[in-house]
């Protein structure tokens, strides 16, 4: 694995405290599904992955931690600089990955090629972090499920056309399906397995 120069820059400054803030912010984004979140903790990753991604990456992936990146974070070094901070491995596999990673402007790939687990282990499945453009101005999505008291409006820019389909199917395998995290910038909205999205105009 080649290593560049922006390998080694760009962690956490304080890797324990950065770790936890981060890892609190998705839980409580889970808990709450649909309200935004920011990342306080500040990772600087290569370019195209942003920086609420990188702090996801280096506070839940570790050297026990199969990722997923698409070709253009490879080929921009973020496979050595997550190997460098986190120890994590990449596989090409997505259906192995514990967590995958997907830059905004690309497309967001079919969940079912990813890790669904099973009926026993329904935790064994991959959590998708897939970054937009800005979490709001789009196209309005009803959010309802645990979590959420009644209904909850949101409004990301950059989901793919057929998203709520692909949701729907994700939705019936409850317990199993992907987790996703949506994240701009330092921001991030979760939607975890047991949301149902419905599009505000249907």
């Amino acid at each position: 694995m080649a290593y560049r120069d922006d390998t080694y820059s760009g962690g956490f400054s304080s890797p324990v405290f950065d770790s936890q803030a981060t890892f609190k912010a998705v839980m409580d984004g889970l808990a709450r599904p649909g309200t935004a979140q920011m990342i306080a903790a500040v990772a600087q990753p290569p370019a195209p992955m942003g920086p609420a991604a990188g702090a996801i990456a280096l506070a839940l992936c570790d050297h026990d931690t199969l990722v997923h990146l698409t070709p253009a974070m490879i080929e921009a070094g973020v496979q050595s600089w997550l190997a460098f901070h986190s120890g994590a491995l990449v596989t090409g596999e997505r259906g192995d990955a514990a967590f995958a990673f997907v830059e905004a402007g690309a497309p967001l790939p079919p969940l079912a090629t990813f890790a669904m687990g099973t009926q026993e282990y329904p935790d064994r499945s991959t959590t998708v972090i897939f970054e937009l453009p800005s979490l709001v101005g789009g196209q309005t999505l009803v959010l309802e499920g645990p979590g959420i008291d009644g209904s909850i409006e949101i409004a990301p820019q950059g989901l793919p056309p057929h998203f709520e389909a692909m949701w729907a199917e994700n939705f019936a395998l409850y317990p199993r399906g992907v987790d996703l995290v949506l994240a701009a910038g330092s921001t991030i909205l979760c939607l975890p397995r047991t949301t149902k999205i419905t599009n505000k105009g249907a």
